[in-house]
């Protein structure tokens, strides 16, 4: 079993007379900055300007160029986006780190991947919510959090763990529990799940479905409602009590299906074989030699692949759909970027 910590085991005070940076203001940074804060935290931001600079400067914080932030600071935390980070960190943040400082990350691709290689001297660990920046903050703001990952990379203080851990602590992930790993195993296992499972295979399977019905003749907003809409409803059962939870509460006729037809979409072997392939890719860096690449390139096939999804039939129906129903000012997504 994985090892767990809790509240009992973070000393949040680890963290008095240090100064924390977070580098980045958009999903996970405006929320790490708001939860330390009100763990009484002494937090800075360091961004570009930008609208987000204005966002963080209308929030209360004092913000700061990146290489001024990382100056200051004893923890530099960099919530930026993975493809950004490598050259931010080359620029501003390596030519201000000194010893005992620590540099801290959420995703731990940049490391993994060497494309960020911090010096001996400093602490290097991640701190990565298991969920979205704006459930991060409805978290904490509620008395709850969002279950965190902890990992320490480099122990140059011999007190790593003991801040990466204050650090969860301080944006209310102990309140729901941190499981210790590594950042190889984060990187590799978060990105298979996102390719292989919730994100990509999830994706295509829902975007298949839509296509069966409409192309058998059904109205794409049934198609729509059946395929796409329900599946949030099924995925809150399981979050809450697995496979076994949405079973008792579906229809048995429904459970049935699931065991006779489930397999015939997705032939367990084969599909099996092409996750595996997925995650070869990723444990041997072709998906990052390939993400890397694709951003040093100009992102032809990315936005390509982003503008031909937005104009899918079932992104279409979708948000028409979505314009008509009661809940559709129920805006919690973060649309701040970084």
């Amino acid at each position: 079993m994985a090892k767990m910590y809790y509240e009992k085991d973070c000393d949040i005070s680890v963290l008095n007379g240090k100064k924390i940076a977070v580098v980045g203001y958009g999903s996970q940074g405006h929320a790490h900055a708001q939860n330390l804060r009100d763990s009484g935290c002494d937090v800075i931001i360091g961004l570009r300007p930008g609208k987000s600079w204005n966002k963080a400067t209308e929030d209360g914080f004092t913000v700061m160029t990146v290489a001024d932030a990382a100056k200051a600071a004893d923890i530099i935390m960099i919530l930026v986006n993975d493809e950004r980070a490598a050259d931010l960190y080359k620029e501003s943040i390596a030519p201000n780190l000194t010893a005992g400082k620590a540099i801290a990350f959420a995703h731990g691709f940049n490391i993994r991947y060497k494309q960020i290689v911090p010096p001996a001297d400093v602490d290097v660990f991640m701190a990565a919510p298991k969920g979205p920046g704006h459930t991060v903050r409805s978290q904490y703001v509620a008395g709850k959090g969002v279950p965190c990952l902890v990992a320490v990379e480099q122990d140059a203080s011999g007190n790593a763990m003991q801040i990466a851990l204050a650090y969860i602590a301080g944006i209310g992930g102990a309140r729901a529990g941190i499981m210790e790993t590594t950042m190889h195993d984060e990187t590799e296992t978060d990105l298979f799940g996102e390719q292989a499972v919730l994100c990509g295979g999830v994706v295509d399977l829902m975007k298949c479905g839509f296509e069966t019905l409409v192309e058998a003749g059904y109205e794409p907003e049934n198609a729509y409602f059946e395929c796409i809409h329900e599946m949030k409803l099924i995925i809150d059962l399981i979050n809450k009590g697995g496979v076994a939870a949405m079973n008792y509460s579906i229809s048995d006729t429904a459970e049935y299906g699931e065991y006779v037809s489930g397999p015939r979409v997705l032939p367990y072997e084969e599909t099996k074989k092409n996750m595996k392939a997925v995650l070869q890719d990723i444990q041997d860096g072709t998906f990052a030699g390939k993400w890397i690449a694709e951003n040093k390139n100009g992102r032809t096939f990315f936005n390509s692949k982003r503008d031909m999804l937005a104009k899918h039939p079932m992104e279409i129906v979708g948000k028409q759909l979505r314009e008509q129903m009661l809940w559709k000012n129920d805006s919690d997504l973060d649309t701040a970027s970084n």
